[in-house]
């Protein structure tokens, strides 16, 4: 049975190189078995699209090592929401899981403005590096942080919240 699985698996795979819409298709599939709206599963989808633009720009400027994207989202993310990705995901109770996944659609759309506002920076500054690029971060993070808390003093409400789809955590049952 593991070797048709690893089979059946290996062949999706070839699948999803030879048309990488299915590949697409299958995360769609996979959040909405997870209960996620369309709504959200479509700003996802958008929000890793202007993900992958701005990563895409830090490659072609010198920035190359995982650390150093690592590096330059901390200092986006932290300047948008106040807090470094490891405490935000601290806020979520989330320990391996991808962020992301547990942000709320506002959390989503200004992970998306923080980044696109930082890649157009960079662009027009013709950011090079990771410092020129970490400068460019901050630019663009203070965009959507300004934008979040203009939102936050409207509606009353926090745009970061705990909220997250977890599964509930199952009652652990105690040996007499």
């Amino acid at each position: 049975p593991f070797k048709q699985w690893l089979a059946k698996v290996g062949y999706e795979r070839m699948q999803e190189i030879a048309n990488p819409e299915q590949s697409i298709e299958r995360a769609r599939e996979n959040w909405q078995q997870l209960g996620r709206s369309e709504k959200w599963i479509q700003q996802r989808m958008t929000g890793q699209e202007t993900r992958n633009k701005l990563t895409d720009y830090w490659k072609e400027s010198g920035v190359k090592k995982a650390d150093e994207f690592a590096y330059l989202t901390n200092i986006i993310h932290q300047e948008w929401t106040g807090l470094t990705v490891k405490k935000h995901k601290d806020l979520k109770g989330l320990k391996t899981q991808n962020l992301r996944d547990h942000m709320s659609e506002a959390e989503l759309i200004f992970t998306a403005l923080a980044e696109l506002s930082t890649r157009q920076i960079a662009e027009t500054e013709q950011a090079k590096g990771v410092i020129k690029n970490a400068a460019a971060g901050k630019k663009g993070g203070k965009i959507a942080k300004d934008a979040r808390l203009r939102l936050e003093a409207q509606t009353g409400r926090k745009v970061i919240t705990g909220e997250n789809f977890l599964p509930p955590a199952k009652e652990k049952k105690k040996l007499n």
